[in-house]
């Protein structure tokens, strides 16, 4: 190498997430999609799963790839155990390895009363937001190297209780910010575990489930007057899963525009 490719070379910054393999559930649309993105520009090779938004995946995918990166997406149910072995099995076969899971697959499926809903429903949530949590992680651990990372997205919902028939919501996502706290206990030193509670960010779920007067109000009422963007979400994402937040762990960060504090 001559002296002035040496210096070229030397002032050019090594990616954070260079060489590492992340997992995004939920990959193909809002949030899950800027997530892998974020994750893959800092080196990363990202894997997606979908359900029923394969195309919103293999959007991610080619963004992904035309940028220079490694992705792959694959079809999962994550309420089943053997689907979501079967998403993890698949990565490892094609990258080696796991360093990153972010945990994003989840949904309001529908505003339903207490005396609105049916036990069909109350599971349906609880599987969308909190069992796929649990397969996916326990899938992934014996295939996460050292200094691996859990990143779980929870919502301002499990601290506030949601707003109208969100009680199943925000019931699975205060379950999820304690899994992450007992994780991060269980699974420390080797892995940490985090979770982010997003407040009003401008995704489809508000689209289809949040009224525009609603989201409105909530906009104005926030510091910041304004909702917030997936890319937001997916640049703390990547870099929780950098080693710059290695002391990071059992944290369940705000991400609201400081319309509420924990």
């Amino acid at each position: 190498m001559n002296v002035e490719l040496a210096q070229q070379s030397k002032s050019v910054p090594a990616l954070a997430l260079a060489g590492k393999v992340a997992l995004v559930t939920g990959g193909g649309r809002d949030i899950g999609q800027a997530c892998a993105i974020a994750l893959a520009a800092k080196g990363a090779s990202v894997a997606v799963s979908y359900h029923t938004s394969a195309h919103g995946a293999d959007e991610t995918v080619a963004q992904i790839e035309d940028a220079g990166g490694r992705s792959m997406a694959v079809s999962a149910d994550l309420a089943q155990p053997d689907s979501a072995k079967a998403f993890v099995e698949a990565v490892v076969a094609e990258y080696g390895h796991i360093d990153t899971l972010v945990n994003n697959a989840g949904g309001l499926v529908a505003r339903k009363t207490l005396e609105e809903m049916d036990l069909a429903h109350w599971q349906a949530v609880m599987d969308l937001n909190l069992t796929s949590v649990f397969t996916m992680t326990k899938s992934c651990l014996p295939h996460m190297r050292e200094n691996g990372c859990i990143i779980n997205l929870a919502s301002l919902a499990g601290r506030d209780g949601g707003g109208p028939g969100a009680v199943a919501y925000a019931t699975s996502k205060g379950a999820v910010m304690t899994m992450t706290r007992g994780l991060a206990k269980e699974l420390g030193p080797k892995i940490r575990v985090n979770a982010l509670c997003p407040g009003m960010i401008d995704t489809n779920f508000h689209n289809v489930f949040t009224k525009d007067e609603v989201r409105a109000k909530v906009a104005a009422s926030t510091p910041l007057k304004r909702e917030g963007t997936p890319q937001e979400i997916g640049e703390l994402v990547a870099f929780l899963a950098t080693d710059g937040a290695g002391f990071i762990n059992g944290a369940c960060i705000d991400v609201n525009g400081g319309v509420a504090f924990s």
